[in-house]
């Protein structure tokens, strides 16, 4: 059961080294289960029990399934991001080091943990804009072999190395691409090569770095898989398989991965843009309904913020909360944080827990030490946009933001089963008490 899933969890991160991937991969999985297509440039005919998806920016993608019933309904929704911490190509991607080695020239994405990246085989992924005629189309490109590797200076050069060494992203932290007889031009002629297209008609490129080691699962009893991007992949997943498991009666069930949670959210396509506020108003008047109809609706929906949370180390418990604190495989995170950088209260905890309780999924809680500052995540940036009731929830992880994470198997299974009995659920309130019906 955690095997067969977490296996399924491991070729969905093998199959999406960027963003652009990860959304790709998702559609599929959408168009897979009945789910049609969407264009936000055009007009949407949605039908009573329809189910839908709009991308935005390809790093972006919302999917909603409609009820039957939409006399008194609302939303339902679940919230997770796409991107992660790596490295980005310059647009002039390449340098020259006295004529005999070429590196890729990169800035960091995120805050990642620098010193995970080096001496790993490592490739670049991503999309293109490739001209064709008098149009530009997109593209996706993977070039999937072990391609670059960041080198480590020798101890002897560095003495000071394990002794709280600071990196320099422009001179520490360039890949090698290639040695004497590679050419500044080779990457370009890789990247056409690939897609099939002259290296002149590319216009346009975002392409990443990403970690080429496949994911394992591990431990004494297989109870740990370890893989790139975990954070947030691992929810993503999650969630969506629970979304598709789920049956609306009088909701409108929404799925919402968002792209560059790891840099603020506010972009066009991230949880601080209009993205998920546009989609629900066209869902509101594409069902005919009146803006009245929509601002009950959302005033008595719900959602769940799905990002990654600090396990216990092993080796730095001090680091977490003494009673606040979790472990891999003891099931869902519920964060909470004074400041509201996590939005749980005690009406989403305790309506969350409830729904964890029906599914007979075990659950954790979390705070940050009071001494040290947290992270955060987009539930409440999202809130700002669409004011909902919202809990922040995660699954317990190591080393958040290496380039190599560590997770629990059993709570990839425990998301899944929460997110489907949340889906199949709404929320009712009647005279200040609520209940999921």
């Amino acid at each position: 059961m955690y095997q067969a899933l977490s296996e399924e969890l491991l070729r969905f991160l093998d199959e999406s080294p960027s963003t652009f991937h990860m959304i790709a991969n998702i559609a599929c999985l959408l168009e897979e289960n009945g789910f049609q297509k969407l264009k936000e440039s055009a007009i949407w005919n949605l039908a009573a029990g329809g189910k839908y998806y709009v991308a935005r920016n390809d790093s972006s993608i919302i999917a909603f399934h409609l009820g039957e019933d939409l006399e008194e309904y609302t939303f339902q929704v679940a919230a997770c991001h796409s991107d992660f911490p790596t490295f980005k190509l310059k647009e002039k991607p390449t340098l020259a080091v006295k004529d005999q080695y070429i590196r890729l020239n990169t800035e960091g994405y995120g805050g990642m943990i620098c010193s995970t990246w080096f001496d790993r085989p490592l490739s670049v992924a991503g999309r293109v804009l490739v001209k064709y005629e008098d149009r530009m189309e997109t593209r996706l490109v993977n070039l999937d072999r072990d391609l670059v590797m960041i080198p480590s200076v020798a101890i002897h050069m560095n003495r000071k190395v394990n002794e709280g060494y600071t990196f320099n992203k422009q001179i520490d932290l360039l890949p090698l691409f290639g040695g004497s007889g590679v050419m500044k031009e080779d990457l370009d002629q890789m990247i056409s090569e690939e897609l099939g297209v002259e290296a002149d008609a590319i216009y346009g490129r975002d392409l990443y770095l990403y970690n080429r080691m496949s994911g394992t699962v591990w431990g004494a009893r297989k109870e740990f898989i370890s893989a790139q991007h975990l954070d947030d992949a691992q929810c993503a997943f999650a969630t969506l398989q629970g979304f598709l498991k789920g049956c609306p009666r009088q909701s409108v069930n929404v799925y919402a991965c968002f792209d560059n949670e790891e840099v603020g959210s506010q972009t066009k396509q991230g949880a601080g843009s209009t993205f998920l506020y546009d989609v629900l108003q066209r869902i509101n008047s594409a069902a005919g309904k009146t803006p009245e109809d929509y601002y009950r609706a959302v005033a008595g929906s719900f959602m769940v913020s799905a990002d990654n949370a600090h396990a216990v180390h092993p080796n730095h418990p001090e680091k977490t909360d003494e009673e606040n604190c979790v472990f891999m495989n003891q099931g869902i995170v519920i964060k909470s944080h004074a400041g509201q950088k996590y939005t749980s209260d005690a009406l989403s905890i305790a309506l969350f827990r409830n729904v964890c309780e029906k599914a007979g999924v075990p659950v954790q809680y979390f705070a940050n030490r009071s001494d040290e500052a947290g992270g955060s995540t987009l539930g409440n940036i999202s809130s700002a946009k669409v004011s909902l009731n919202t809990v922040d929830v995660g699954l317990p992880q190591l080393a958040m933001h290496s380039a190599y994470e560590t997770a629990g198997v059993k709570d990839t299974f425990y998301l899944v089963n929460a997110m489907e009995h949340f889906f199949g659920t709404r929320l009712k309130e009647e005279e200040g008490a609520y209940a999921w019906l």
